[in-house]
């Protein structure tokens, strides 16, 4: 498995911005998908956003489409997710992870399953 840190949370608040950030440790970073994901407290962890290796496509939850934007650096295995016009409910724990299966088909790339070395997280809290 590859060691992914993530960054860049913190309380902001409701309309306001903020820039996650996923690094990878692995060299290999570029041959896999990615995503993001999302756990608010007492909630299951659910899907936000996916990118391609190459980083052409991007995939994302209908509750963050418009507002979002998932984007990838091969050159410094970095991934990162743009979060603007938050709202309240975007408040979670935020998840960088490895779609080791490199599975990009609907609905599949939404599922933890096709997913493995997740990060630590890091909350982002919107008030109001």
């Amino acid at each position: 498995q590859v060691q992914l840190i993530e960054s860049g949370g913190g309380l902001v608040q409701a309309g306001g911005s903020l820039r996650l950030s996923c690094a990878a440790s692995e060299r290999t970073f570029s041959l896999y998908p990615m995503g993001w994901f999302r756990q608010a407290p007492g909630k299951e962890r659910y899907f936000v956003a996916a990118i391609s290796r190459s980083g052409a496509s991007t995939y994302y939850a209908d509750s963050v489409k418009g507002r979002f934007s998932i984007s990838r650096d091969n050159a410094k295995n970095t991934v990162d997710l743009q979060m603007n016009s938050l709202k309240r409910e975007d408040t979670a724990v935020y998840y960088c992870a490895r779609n080791v299966r490199a599975d990009l088909v609907y609905p599949r790339y939404r599922e933890m399953r096709v997913y493995d070395s997740w990060g630590q997280g890091t909350q982002v809290t919107v008030s109001s």
